[in-house]
């Protein structure tokens, strides 16, 4: 099933999207990577099991892994490499003190990462000083409501690409 029209909010800084099931947010996570440029942080925020692991999850199958994308909630992070360089994926939400991301060579991370997703920024309290794109996913229902907020000029426009596919 496809995902229902997006609204545009707030002149290109703010996307939202509905989206009606697990494939359509795989989906919407592919024309993600097809509108990403490099450098870039992405946070997804929302309850356990809304969907931001399947959002990252289409993201990477986007840019090309064809290879098992899981929770890092363990391990707090998961690397893969690409073709296009290296992509991040971070779940914060088993962390105790913004400092671990110090520990896990978050700063390391951005410097030669092509993307860095991190799941439950809110857990970084302030630590993530650079965002582009934040990804607020909600539930309405069996569909899941998805807002992407730009907070720099690159994180606008992706949004733009996603609103004029």
């Amino acid at each position: 099933m496809k995902s229902a029209p997006e609204s545009l909010c707030n002149d290109g800084w703010c996307l939202n999207r509905k989206i009606v099931d697990e494939r359509a947010m795989l989906a919407f996570g592919k024309s993600v990577a097809r509108a990403l440029v490099p450098r870039l942080v992405i946070t997804l925020s929302g309850d356990l099991g809304v969907g931001k692991t399947t959002l990252a999850r289409g993201v990477l199958q986007g840019l090309g892994f064809g290879g098992l994308v899981k929770s890092p909630t363990y391990a707090m992070l998961e690397p893969y490499q690409l073709d296009l360089g290296a992509v991040y994926h971070f779940d914060l939400y088993r962390m105790s003190d913004p400092e671990e991301l110090e520990f896990l060579g978050y700063r390391d991370c951005l410097r030669d990462a092509y993307l860095c997703l991190v799941e439950w920024p809110e857990r970084s309290d302030g630590y993530l000083n650079k965002i582009d794109l934040e990804f607020s996913i909600s539930s309405e229902g069996a569909s899941r409501i998805v807002t992407v907020r730009a907070h720099t000029h690159a994180g606008k426009i992706i949004n733009e690409h996603l609103q004029n596919p």
